[in-house]
């Protein structure tokens, strides 16, 4: 993948809150679950929004092979049902990881903030399309450092 969208905390806060509001009314939910590692920080911004008190998460271990998923396994999963619950990622990209936790959870309102098109199909609901051969650089995997200049006068 040679571009790259990389997105600010600015972008993320803006994104869930669209997202949150799509999830209303939140008397409807009983609680969130976090898919690991992408939707831990979305989901607690999620329940801050709709004020939900009850998160809980879904650890999933993917061994890769040239950058393509070759096996996942599950560490650790949610013993509730899914019904009225949000369940959330930052992206979905081929599908993978959404197939596996919608057999899981087949009842819950599956959101992300981003969506490539092989796997925009598993998700109920996203705001951002992402082409698919785009690299998307999420703030808590960046850093803020100094560029020098580009001329050296």
């Amino acid at each position: 993948m040679k571009d790259k969208y990389v997105i600010t905390w600015y972008m993320i806060q803006i994104h869930t809150r669209q997202l949150s509001y799509r999830l209303l009314p939140s008397s409807q939910w009983k609680g969130v679950l976090a898919i690991n590692r992408g939707g831990l920080i979305l989901s607690s911004m999620i329940a801050r929004e709709l004020n939900i008190l009850y998160i809980d998460t879904i650890c999933i271990s993917n061994d890769k092979i040239n950058n393509h998923i070759s096996k996942m396994k599950i560490i650790k999963k949610s013993e509730v049902k899914g019904d009225n619950f949000i369940l959330v990622d930052d992206l979905v990209s081929t599908g993978q990881t959404a197939k596996l936790v919608r057999s899981l959870y087949p009842k819950s309102k599956f959101v992300t903030i981003f969506a490539k098109p092989k796997g925009k199909k598993y998700v109920d609901d996203y705001v951002i399309d992402v082409p698919q051969n785009v690299w998307i650089e999420q703030p808590w995997d960046t850093g803020i450092s100094f560029i020098p200049p580009i001329s050296d006068n």
